[in-house]
């Protein structure tokens, strides 16, 4: 997978938020397999000596750590952040998030826009979570943003992907990679994006609060391989007839 000019071998973005320690945290990023991991930059002391929050549990020669912008409410909140995080040693990638509503956390399609056209500008390798909308992901890929990435689901609801057409019209049309994020609760939901033709899947909570973060962790890598396997091979359509495995022979006559 190509992001910005940068390849990656892992399909599975990981999420930090809810684990219960960072040591836990760890041990679910080794088993992962992911090379990609979020973090929310209002959880993260830039100035801290030695880092001494959850970056320690991240090995940044091993993952790219891209900043989040969770908790901001509009365009101008999300730009200061991640101008902050730039200024403080974070780099240029930033998964844009603009999220005004505390009930259901949907991104603000109006904002995540104007704060994406401002961000590019300045040379940020933008990843922007949009609700599963196709026009406004193809306004954010003219923009120039690295990816998409739609919703499957209210942020932690694990509801799976409930915006499936959608995502397919956004996956057609797409010429940037498509990250599903959000609402998958289960290795199956997952394996169902890439099966879609999803370029990657974002998982946090699903893992995080397991009973054991990092066995669940492996289950969601072996599920994003195995559907990206049967997506690349290629999958009929279903059918309403019985179509025989075993054709009939001279034996049974």
């Amino acid at each position: 997978m190509i992001i910005a000019g940068r390849k990656f071998n892992s399909r599975l973005f990981l999420g930090t938020g809810k684990f219960p320690s960072n040591e836990v945290l760890r041990g679910a990023l080794e088993a992962s397999g992911a090379e990609i991991v979020t973090v929310a930059l209002r959880r993260v002391d830039l100035t801290a000596a030695g880092n001494k929050d959850i970056l320690s549990a991240i090995d940044r020669d091993k993952y790219l750590i891209l900043p989040n912008t969770s908790g901001a409410r509009s365009a101008d909140e999300a730009v200061r952040l991640a101008r902050l995080a730039r200024a403080g040693g974070a780099g240029d990638w930033l998964k844009l998030e603009v999220t005004p509503d505390p009930n259901y956390l949907l991104p603000d399609p109006i904002e995540t826009l104007k704060a994406a056209e401002i961000l590019v500008k300045e040379g940020f390798i933008v990843l922007p979570y949009i609700n599963a909308d196709p026009i406004l992901a193809k306004r954010l890929e003219e923009a120039g943003t690295a990816t998409v990435m739609p919703l499957g689901s209210f942020i932690g609801s694990h509801q799976g992907i409930k915006t499936k057409t959608a995502i397919e019209v956004i996956i057609e049309q797409a010429n940037v990679p498509v990250v599903v994020d959000a609402g998958l609760g289960a290795p199956s939901h997952a394996a169902e994006a890439m099966e879609m033709g999803a370029d990657a899947v974002l998982v946090n909570t699903a893992i995080a609060i397991a009973a054991d973060p990092a066995r669940m962790a492996e289950a969601f890598k072996l599920a994003v391989r195995a559907g990206r396997l049967a997506y690349e091979t290629g999958l009929k359509e279903p059918r309403k007839q019985a179509s025989a495995s075993s054709p009939l022979t001279g034996f049974l006559r």
